[in-house]
C-alpha cells in the first residue's frame, strides 16, 4: 500500500539528513525502503504524468519545507535544517502538518493559501489553523481535488442517464448516432450518420457511414431500459440476424441498462464485430464527448516554470 503524504514527512527527512538530496533519489530510495511493489512505483495519477508515489514526497517534501524542516538548494535538490534534525532526534515525535502547525511559517503559509483563495488574510495563527482547508490524512491536495471531481462526474453520469431513460424512444436513437458521430465515426460530415426510425430498419436503429458513399457502414441497435432489465443473449443474436442481412460486419448495442454475462460471450464469439455499451459506459462518454452536456467551469492547475527562473 502507498504510504499518504504526511506518513511520508519522516521518512522524507530521514533521507535529507544524509545530506544534499535529488528528490527523484529519495522517490526511489524511500520506494525500496518502503518495500513498494512494482506496481505501487509505476502507479500514476489520473493525469498520467506523474507517478502516485512520487507525486505524495514531492508533497511531503513541500510541506516539510514550508515549515522549515529542510530547504531547498537548488532545483531538484534540497536538505535538512537544523529544526529538521531537532525533529528527527525526538523519537516519539509524529511529523504531520498537526506537528508542522507549530511553526510560524507554516502557519504564515495557511494564512497565504487562505488570502489566495478568496478569503481574508487571518489575523491570528489560530484563525489560520481553523480557515486552512487541509486535505484528509491519505490525501494530498491535487488528490482531493480530483477526488471531488470524480465525485460530481458521478453525480452527473447518474443524471445523464436517468435522463436518457426517461427520453422518448426516437429521441434516444437520434441521441447514440449524435454520440457516435461526435467520437468521430463518420468524419466530419453531419450527415454522416441517421436513425432509421421504427419501421422497415430490420432490427438497426441507427447507421453511421464511414465513408462518403456509405461503402462502409457501422449499425446501431439501441435499447432504452430501465435499470435491472438487462439484455440477454437473445437479443445479441437476433442483431447479429439483422446485420447478416444486411452483409454488415460491425455493429453497435447500447443500452441504457446493462448486459447478462451470456450476452457478452454471445457478442465475443460471433463472427461480425459487435461492441457493447451498457448505462454506465454510455454515460461517461457523453460526459468525455460533450453530448447532453456542457463545460460549467475550468479549473487550471499550475506549478512554478523552473526554467524561466534559470533562463
Amino acid at each position: 500500500m502507498i504510504p499518504d503524504y504526511q506518513s511520508l514527512m519522516r521518512p522524507v527527512l530521514v533521507c535529507a539528513a544524509a545530506g544534499e538530496t535529488r528528490i527523484g533519489d529519495a522517490v526511489e530510495d524511500l520506494a525500496e525502503k518502503l518495500g513498494l511493489t512494482p506496481e505501487e512505483r509505476a502507479e500514476l495519477l489520473p493525469s498520467g504524468k506523474q507517478s502516485r508515489f512520487a507525486n505524495r514526497v514531492n508533497w511531503a517534501k513541500a510541506y516539510l519545507a514550508k515549515a522549515g524542516l529542510v530547504e531547498n538548494t537548488r532545483r531538484g535538490y534540497f536538505r535538512i535544517t537544523p529544526r529538521g534534525q531537532a525533529a528527527l532526534a525526538d523519537p516519539a515525535a509524529t511529523i504531520n502538518n498537526a506537528y508542522l502547525d507549530q511553526f510560524k511559517e507554516f502557519q504564515d503559509f495557511k494564512a497565504k493559501v487562505n488570502e489566495a483563495d478568496g478569503g481574508t488574510a487571518a489575523t491570528s495563527p489560530a484563525q489560520a489553523s481553523a480557515s486552512f482547508s487541509a486535505p484528509a490524512s491519505t490525501e494530498t491536495p491535487d488528490e482531493a481535488l480530483r477526488k471531488a471531481h470524480s465525485a460530481i462526474t458521478g453525480a452527473l453520469a447518474a443524471d445523464l442517464l436517468d435522463r436518457v431513460r426517461n427520453a422518448p424512444p426516437a429521441f434516444f436513437e437520434k441521441l447514440i448516432v449524435e454520440l457516435l458521430l461526435a467520437m468521430g465515426y463518420g468524419g466530419t460530415s453531419e450527415e454522416a450518420g441517421r436513425a432509421l426510425g421504427q419501421s422497415g430498419d430490420d432490427g438497426v436503429d441507427g447507421v453511421i457511414d464511414q465513408d462518403p458513399l456509405g461503402v462502409d457502414q457501422i449499425f446501431v441497435q439501441a435499447k432504452r431500459y430501465a435499470d435491472g432489465h438487462n439484455i440477454g443473449a437473445g437479443a445479441i443474436r437476433d442483431f447479429y440476424g439483422a446485420l447478416s442481412l444486411k452483409k454488415a460486419h460491425k455493429g453497435i448495442f447500447v443500452t441504457t441498462s446493462a448486459f447478462s454475462q451470456p450476452a457478452i460471450d454471445t457478442a465475443r464469439g460471433l463472427g461480425s464485430r459487435i461492441v457493447l455499451i451498457d448505462g454506465l459506459q454510455l454515460s461517461r462518454l457523453m460526459i468525455r464527448y460533450n453530448v447532453g452536456c456542457r463545460d460549467e467551469d475550468v479549473l487550471h492547475l499550475k506549478k512554478v516554470d523552473e526554467d524561466f527562473f534559470e533562463g
